[in-house]
């Protein structure tokens, strides 16, 4: 015989108010955890829910709170990139690991093209997400502004600028990049060269500042001709890398702002006949599995990439539950340099 008295199909929320004596307000009141009832009528539409196996449906749950239960996690970047670059599948794996123990779905998003970004917006502007995260975002993207109109919790990984107004979280990319460098300085380097990301990125232009500081600490003064603007590809850093031997044959090492982009720069390096590390040394950024496998392994500067996901989640939730306590608040978690030997 059934718990719920007879009644075909799973118990409703009027069974259970009618077995714990109260309205169905009541009950749904402490469904969703409110204060607002007496520990006696709690504890009894407790134990009416566990008499009759009541499962709340998640779906009206979600539409009476005004909610979805769904966060969107949006990068705008091609999806060639997207796959090529390890750094977005440990975003994805942070973001998914402090999502695990809640009841929050996880909508992952590409808009690197017009038309990509056209039907985020339109999926967007339906309001069927909670909150974004915003990974990978170029200066000028509209995309936040949009977030913005819409009144969309949103939190960035990686800034637009020192003043970014949105909550964001990053790490350490000005520091890790000169930390980098004097490493380079230490061993003896003399004609460093650097591969940057693209500019229009805020933490491309973070790597070039420490890069320049760390130089400069020393008294040295950059020599343009050792910049080259890549695109965090392989091919940008080969690119790059042929263009910096053409203009300075003499370069004793190489810092790379990702290791996908010093994966390049040593495939063109070893077509032009140059050892790694006894002619050229070489530094990546991520320390991704792209520099744990490469030949001969590649220093690195270490980025938290798993736990920036995980922190970015955590304050979107914050902020979606109405915790607006430091609401413009930039978390910047720190990097170190892995020695290998590349350097």
């Amino acid at each position: 015989m059934k718990a719920h008295g007879g009644s075909r199909g799973r118990p409703t929320l009027e069974e259970v108010a009618a077995r714990a004596g109260v309205g169905r307000g009541t009950v749904s009141r402490v469904i969703n955890g409110s204060t607002k009832v007496s520990e006696h009528t709690r504890s009894a539409v407790e134990a009416a829910v566990v008499e009759l196996g009541y499962v709340p449906n998640r779906a009206a749950r979600a539409l009476a709170a005004n909610r979805t239960d769904a966060i969107a996690l949006v990068i705008p970047e091609p999806e060639a990139r997207f796959f090529a670059e390890p750094y977005f599948s440990e975003v994805v794996r942070g973001v998914g690991s402090a999502l695990a123990e809640t009841e929050v779905q996880l909508v992952l998003t590409l808009a690197g093209s017009d038309r990509e970004r056209r039907r985020l917006s339109q999926y967007l502007s339906g309001h069927r997400v909670d909150g974004v995260l915003l990974v990978s975002v170029h200066a000028g993207d509209p995309l936040p502004e949009l977030l913005a109109e819409l009144g969309i919790p949103t939190v960035i990984s990686g800034r637009r600028s020192a003043a970014e107004p949105l909550p964001s979280v990053d790490s350490d990319n000005l520091g890790g990049a000169a930390e980098a460098v004097r490493h380079l300085l230490d061993r003896g380097r003399r004609a460093i060269a650097t591969i940057t990301g693209p500019l229009d990125v805020y933490g491309a232009q973070c790597r070039l500042d420490g890069y320049r500081q760390a130089l400069a600490a020393t008294g040295r003064r950059a020599d343009e001709g050792l910049i080259a603007v890549g695109d965090f590809t392989e091919e940008g850093g080969r690119r790059a890398m042929r263009e910096l031997l053409e203009r300075r044959p003499g370069l004793d090492a190489v810092f790379a702002a990702s290791d996908v982009m010093a994966a390049g720069a040593r495939r063109e390096l070893r077509a032009a006949g140059r050892r790694i590390p006894e002619d050229v040394a070489l530094v990546g950024f991520d320390d991704s599995v792209v520099a744990r496998h490469m030949d001969p392994p590649l220093t690195s500067v270490r980025q938290p990439i798993e736990e920036m996901g995980r922190t970015m989640a955590r304050v979107l939730l914050a902020r979606i539950g109405g915790d607006t306590a430091g609401r413009a608040a930039a978390v910047v978690l720190p990097n170190r340099l892995v020695v290998r030997e590349s350097s």
